[in-house]
């Protein structure tokens, strides 16, 4: 049985949205081309996204075992021990021996530095306040959801976890970085599509007064990982304005996709993975991606 598909039949229209898709549309129709419609990603984005979904992995099995009724210590030598099955991949450990200090940040993500930052986060947060919320019975930890909004559209993803915190509810959002956890990392989530779209699906899914998004970050750098929290909060208008342009930018994609031409925002290109690809001649362009990039399909629809 094939997957299905995030787009309407013999189309470019899609009408199944994750906060990723949209956010690269956001940032530039072209991107979101390349990415979306033509399933493109950089070579070697994948050690920083394993290295995510493992991280993920480990805190999922950590919160649900504290849940279930096991202990701190017992929930975090399970979760470790989960890494490390994880991360052993057809007989040798996944990135083994990668810290190197080459300025490439996917040389941390490494197998090393993984087990080091689920450990030093689970100590930090030992006695952590924010506690899983349940409903119906369910720990409401690593949800995937599909929320049909209306004029067609659905909106999928998942959310890591939400908690009760200072007796308020929250959608926890967990983050690894190789950037250092200043004021300037922290201005990204305040506005930012992830943090409105998580908010207003929490708020919808749970009928609940979901307040916004706790991020917690974990900084990997050579010998060390840091941790950092911040609160995202976002009032009742600001979800409201946040869903009414988001049917404008539904609106956007489905006109480039019937006239079948995605511009490009060259005032987004400065850290975009295509930047080598948009500043060469559109004739040489499709050879440049299939020998320095390579194919990875993103379906908000299948649950990962």
């Amino acid at each position: 049985m094939s997957n299905p598909s995030p787009f309407l039949p013999n189309s470019q229209i899609q009408w199944a949205w994750d906060s990723t898709s949209l956010g690269w549309f956001k940032e530039c129709p072209y991107k979101y081309y390349l990415h979306m419609i033509e399933g493109w990603r950089a070579k070697g984005e994948s050690a920083h996204l394993d290295f995510g979904i493992f991280y993920h992995q480990a805190l999922e099995n950590y919160d649900r075992r504290l849940v279930e009724g096991m202990s701190h210590d017992d929930a975090v030598i399970d979760s470790v021990t989960l890494a490390m099955n994880l991360t052993w991949i057809n007989d040798k450990p996944w990135r083994l021996s990668k810290t190197l200090d080459t300025g490439d940040s996917a040389s941390l993500k490494c197998r090393e530095n993984l087990i080091r930052s689920i450990v030093w986060y689970l100590d930090k947060f030992k006695n952590d306040t924010a506690k899983t919320q349940v409903f119906e019975g369910v720990p409401l930890i690593e949800r995937h959801f599909q929320l049909d909004i209306g004029k067609g559209y659905t909106l999928c993803g998942y959310l890591d976890r939400v908690v009760d915190f200072q007796e308020l509810p929250f959608v926890m959002d967990r983050k690894t970085t190789a950037q250092t956890l200043s004021d300037y990392y922290w201005s990204r989530f305040d506005p930012d599509n992830q943090m409105s779209f998580y908010t207003f699906a929490a708020q919808i899914i749970f009928k609940n007064p979901i307040k916004g998004v706790i991020v917690d970050a974990c900084q990997v750098a050579v010998g060390f990982s840091r941790f950092g929290r911040r609160i995202i909060s976002k009032s009742p208008d600001q979800i409201e304005e946040w869903i009414g342009d988001t049917f404008d930018w539904f609106d956007r994609a489905k006109g480039y996709a019937e006239r079948g031409r995605w511009p490009m925002n060259d005032k987004s290109c400065m850290f975009c993975a295509f930047k080598k690809v948009c500043n060469k001649s559109p004739s040489v362009r499709r050879s440049f991606l299939e020998s320095n990039y390579e194919r990875s399909v993103w379906n908000p629809l299948i649950p990962r």
